[in-house]
């Protein structure tokens, strides 16, 4: 209805009485908020565990062979190379963000290493690590410290959506979850 015509006397009227025995209806609208699965309370302990088990495959030493030309990219030996297709298109979006912008290498080194015990403890498949780009120090890192660890399936440089060249989306080999056991 055109909010600049207005109803005539009659149709008003005649409105009033067709609504005559009606009620207003009482707002009963209800907010539920998402169901998240219960978050066990982890000690600052094995965090810290954790922590320090992935990242003591990072090796400043070590060099992987990876990619010279073109983006930088890094696939299993045991895995698709489709996979890495699929990363470098944007199929799969990053379920959480590691940001290293400001950090030393060895502060870096930590967090990735806390990163990957937190994909594998949440089961979370896909990460992007943003490196930035300052002076290509972590940057030229970053790649090899992934490629050195095995639970990275492979990494692409992030699409322009989720960092372009300053990011690397990384694919993380997960534990199969298996429901609790019954008593």
């Amino acid at each position: 209805m055109n909010p600049k015509k207005t109803l005539s006397q009659e149709d008003q009227l005649l409105f009033r009485q067709l609504m005559s025995d009606t009620r207003k209806l009482k707002q009963d609208t209800v907010q539920h908020a998402p169901v998240r699965p219960q978050s066990r309370a982890i000690p600052e302990k094995r965090l810290q565990s954790e922590q320090a088990d992935n990242s003591h495959y990072f090796s400043d030493e070590f060099q992987p062979l990876l990619a010279e030309d073109g983006p930088v990219r890094y696939v299993r030996a045991d895995v698709s190379h489709y996979e890495l297709k699929k990363l470098r298109r944007g199929d799969y979006t990053p379920e959480i963000f590691l940001d290293l912008h400001g950090l030393t290498q060895q502060q870096a080194k930590k967090e990735l290493g806390a990163l990957l015990a937190a994909c594998r403890r949440e089961h979370l498949f896909c990460a992007s690590v943003m490196h930035g780009h300052g002076k290509h120090i972590l940057k030229q890192q970053t790649p090899l410290w992934l490629a050195q660890h095995p639970y990275v399936m492979a990494f692409h440089q992030a699409p322009k959506l989720f960092g372009g060249d300053a990011a690397i989306l990384v694919l993380i080999e997960t534990e199969e979850w298996q429901p609790p056991e019954l008593p």
